[in-house]
């Protein structure tokens, strides 16, 4: 195996090509746009095998940062700056001022927000989503699947879903748009006031389906995000099932150190 010295132990040739290939990109020496060298033109400037360059795109690919193309090659991709996905994000202040979280996040990062909704209406619950939603598999729910665009780029995925007998005498719930400070705001004006929430994140490679979806290259990271939205009551009124690419987002929270 190609191996080179890094750091005091061995470093495979193609993860140190790769690793050149990604701080290029990042740096600006590859545009987006830019295609990245062909396999012969690597082999050559690299003075390695064919399957050691093979194994580099693979690591490349897998960054998130190149889109490719069968016999067309690997290009770099026109993607928007990360964006800080923070806690503060759900702040009540936010919704008072009719901003939803998303869009809250995209002014403060000077983005332009878009979202298209994919789908509205009842549904019966997956058991993971029923569990937590404290409800039989198969209750019906209220299912609401957004698509998020920031700068015109796919970013994110979002599927929300609400206990029937809390969200059908809210009208507002079923109409593409919810109104200021979206869903949740709705739900507050309800009488549905917010405890807390509480998300588990998974990092994973995206499924074919998913990659498609976020223009993502197949087997691309993303990060899979599930979050439950607490009443002050101890209910679970909204489970939000979501999928974002792993190379637009950084995620800050913050802790309290004291009970």
């Amino acid at each position: 195996m190609e191996t080179a010295v890094g750091g005091g132990r061995a470093v495979p040739r193609y993860v140190q090509i790769a690793d050149e290939i990604i701080q290029q990109i990042r740096a600006g020496v590859l545009k987006p746009g830019d295609m990245v060298p062909s396999e012969s033109e690597l082999v050559e400037r690299y003075g390695v095998s064919g399957g050691t360059i093979r194994k580099a795109m693979v690591e490349v690919r897998a960054s998130g940062l190149v889109d490719t193309r069968h016999g067309k090659g690997s290009m770099v991709k026109d993607r928007p700056p990360v964006r800080l996905r923070s806690s503060d994000r759900f702040r009540a202040s936010h919704r008072r001022a009719g901003k939803a979280a998303y869009l809250a996040e995209s002014a403060q990062s000077g983005a332009t927000a878009k979202v298209s909704v994919l789908y509205i209406g009842p549904m019966e619950a997956p058991e993971e989503i029923a569990d937590r939603l404290g409800v039989p598999a198969g209750t019906q729910v209220l299912a609401r699947r957004r698509l998020y665009f920031r700068n015109g780029v796919p970013v994110e995925t979002a599927s929300s879903y609400l206990p029937w007998d809390v969200v059908k005498d809210i009208p507002e719930l079923f109409a593409e748009n919810p109104g200021p400070g979206g869903i949740y705001a709705r739900l507050e004006d309800d009488g549905h006031t917010f405890a807390e929430f509480v998300e588990t994140l998974l990092a994973r490679p995206a499924a074919k389906a998913e990659a498609s979806e976020l223009a993502l290259s197949p087997g691309a990271p993303v990060v899979h995000l599930v979050r439950n939205a607490v009443t002050e009551a101890g209910r679970v009124v909204e489970v939000c099932d979501t999928l974002m690419a792993a190379d637009q987002f950084v995620f800050e929270y913050r802790i309290p150190a004291t009970d």
